[in-house]
């Protein structure tokens, strides 16, 4: 199994095509409330739904990575004990605090996991936390699914 690699870049908004301004256009009617659903606000962005799904994730602006911010990671882990203990214990030593905590019933010895933590002192980037928790035994996926 290859490790896959998160590489970022900086791009003045004059070299991206329209689709991903209007992706990070929808985000932000959403994010102020503009708009009450998602369909409402890609017809005034003017882009299809699956354009933005596909881009949604992908394309914000600079300071939405700035530090001081709260990253929500989900884990796979195995249920075995002290598996979730080892995570904390690694986010713990790049100094992330943590502001929550979920985690479901496990389902064929696997949980899913997650956890949203508060940047500011972050000693690492993003980035290297989610590639030293993958590292971790019994951690099957790591991955970012929300920030603020």
């Amino acid at each position: 199994m290859t490790e896959e690699k998160h590489t970022y870049y900086l791009v003045h908004h004059q070299a991206l095509p329209e689709v991903l301004l209007k992706t990070v256009q929808v985000n932000e009617l959403l994010g102020k409330g503009q708009v009450n659903t998602i369909y409402e606000a890609v017809e005034q962005a003017g882009i299809s739904r699956s354009a933005y799904y596909k881009y949604r994730q992908h394309v914000f602006p600079f300071y939405e990575m700035s530090k001081g911010r709260i990253v929500t990671l989900e884990l796979l882990i195995d249920h075995v004990s002290g598996s979730l203990l080892e995570v904390l214990k690694e986010i713990a030593k790049v100094d992330g605090s943590v502001v929550t905590i979920n985690q479901n019933i496990p389902y064929l010895q696997v949980a899913n996991v997650t956890i949203s933590l508060e940047t500011m002192d972050l000693k690492v980037n993003i980035e290297e936390l989610i590639q030293q928790l993958s590292k971790i035994g019994g951690i099957h996926k790591v991955k970012i699914v929300g920030k603020e």
